[in-house]
């Protein structure tokens, strides 16, 4: 299988790729862009939103929520302007939100960075009432999260800990528990990143560094599957597209290393099918 890439956009460091009615959405968070991308016909259109940008979602009732170097926003796509919602970390200058999605109830949980790599971020959630919460921490690099089909597990990476963890999930209340590593990853000499997750609840995870995304089954504790890749930098990855086959991976640049082909946006059908992705209720 070879990922083909598609689009135009050349990101800085593309993260973050959401399929949502019809449209690819992702961030190139070192140049302040939100980009939606409709494969149907080619279509870009891109949003700077003047600071860095770890994550966006859609809004049920409109528009996008995205996270970045001062916490979240509501963004109007017609006219680009975003609208404070809270930024729960005013007081570490050297943090910002780094990747996130929602949950199957619609809220938007986040996790932010430290850039300085020492423990004090965190995952946050935005419940649609607009109230943040500290769910878990303290974290260094807060990245890949999603949610089983059934909804009552939660799969996590904090990136420096090269471990994929679960956790018991209440869809009623959000409530997370007993934490647990599934997947030691430390013999492997890059990170995992980003990570989405098909309906037989196989994880499909990018690895920064490794030019790679492998498809893990926390069921029997195997890979199942690997795509390489022809840039270094593999950060995300996001079943699209009409039947959820589309497999597209988010890459970027690596600083001093000429690569034709990175930054830009791939795809590729892998043989699974993904499942669809929740905006946020808020």
């Amino acid at each position: 299988m070879t990922p083909e890439p598609i689009s135009n956009h050349i990101s800085v460091w593309g993260e973050g790729p959401l399929w949502h009615e019809g449209r690819l959405l992702y961030v190139d968070i070192e140049a302040h862009k939100i980009i939606a991308f409709t494969p149907a016909t080619g279509e870009e259109k891109i949003w700077n939103v003047g600071q860095r940008v770890g994550t966006v979602v859609p809004r049920a009732q409109g528009g996008l929520v995205w996270a970045g170097d001062d916490g979240f926003f509501f963004l109007d796509e017609d006219t680009g302007l975003s609208t404070p919602i809270a930024n729960p970390e005013p007081d570490l200058p050297d943090n910002r939100f780094n990747d996130g999605k929602c949950d199957p109830a619609g809220r938007f949980w986040a996790g932010t960075i430290n850039l300085k790599k020492q423990p004090t971020a965190a995952l946050y959630c935005l419940h649609t009432d607009l109230r943040v919460e500290k769910k878990f921490s303290p974290l260094t690099n807060s990245n890949g999260i999603i949610w089983s089909r059934g909804g009552d597990t939660m799969f996590y990476i904090d990136t420096p800990s090269k471990k994929i963890r679960a956790f018991d999930f209440d869809a009623a209340t959000s409530a997370i528990a007993n934490e647990r590593v599934i997947w030691d990853t430390s013999a492997d000499a890059s990170v995992p990143d980003g990570m989405t997750i098909d309906n037989q609840d196989r994880l499909w995870i990018a690895f920064c560094h490794g030019a790679k995304v492998v498809c893990f089954d926390p069921a029997t504790k195997k890979v199942e599957q690997q795509i390489n890749f022809p840039c270094v930098e593999t950060t995300a990855c996001a079943f699209g597209g009409p039947d959820l086959q589309d497999l597209y991976i988010t890459t970027g640049l690596k600083p001093g290393l000429e690569e034709p082909l990175a930054g830009r946006l791939f795809v590729c059908r892998p043989g699974a099918t993904g499942v669809p992705s929740s905006a946020f209720g808020g």
